[in-house]
């Protein structure tokens, strides 16, 4: 999976400012598979000129986006995007509700413990 090292505050950039990142992020990722923008259309099925525009911060659509992280090979970087919530499964849910006690024990004082004896 490809990462940048260095972080940014994305807060500290506009709409179009992000879109323009992202943009050189995916110029930046398919240089370094050494990809020509042409290979990336070919495996996209978009044209040459829209991987260009996207690469120099056009906006575009989220199947053309996630279009060019299949050409890429990068879909995986979808998981660092939004990464999915770690808590129990719906089947775990379903476990742990079967679980539940539906009533209180009854407690059953003794002798030792000055209970009533009946």
């Amino acid at each position: 999976m490809f990462q940048f090292s260095n972080i940014m505050d994305w807060y500290e950039l506009s709409d179009k400012g992000i879109i323009k990142e992202i943009g050189e992020r995916l110029r930046k990722a398919r240089l370094i598979k050494d990809l020509s923008q042409q290979e990336i259309a070919n495996r996209t099925g978009l044209n040459r000129s829209t991987i260009s525009e996207i690469e120099r911060g056009a906006p575009t659509s989220m199947l053309s986006f996630i279009a060019i992280l299949r050409g890429l090979e990068e879909l995986e970087s979808l998981e660092s995007l939004l990464p999915t919530t770690k808590g129990p499964s719906p089947i775990q849910m379903l476990k742990l509700e079967k679980k539940k006690r539906q009533r209180a024990s009854r407690s059953n004082p003794t002798k030792e413990e000055g209970g009533v004896e009946w």
